[in-house]
């Protein structure tokens, strides 16, 4: 899951279990996820990157842009 781009789907920030949909074997699936960053609010529609994940579902992110 590490290194895999998803969008948030649920606000994601500090003391929130926020949400992202990822590609996942030929569909779309739902994560728990929490900033990288600790201070850090993305909204929903913001794509990011997986930088670590605690299996079964739970990924820490960071925004990306493919710009």
């Amino acid at each position: 899951m590490i290194g895999k781009v998803g969008r948030v789907t649920g606000r994601v920030g500090p003391g929130l279990v926020g949400e992202i949909m990822v590609s996942v074997r030929g569909g779309s699936e739902a994560f728990y996820a929490h900033p990288q960053q600790p201070d850090e609010v993305i909204e929903p529609g913001t794509q990011v990157l997986i930088v670590d994940f605690q299996a079964p579902r739970t990924a820490y992110v960071e925004r990306w842009s493919s710009s």
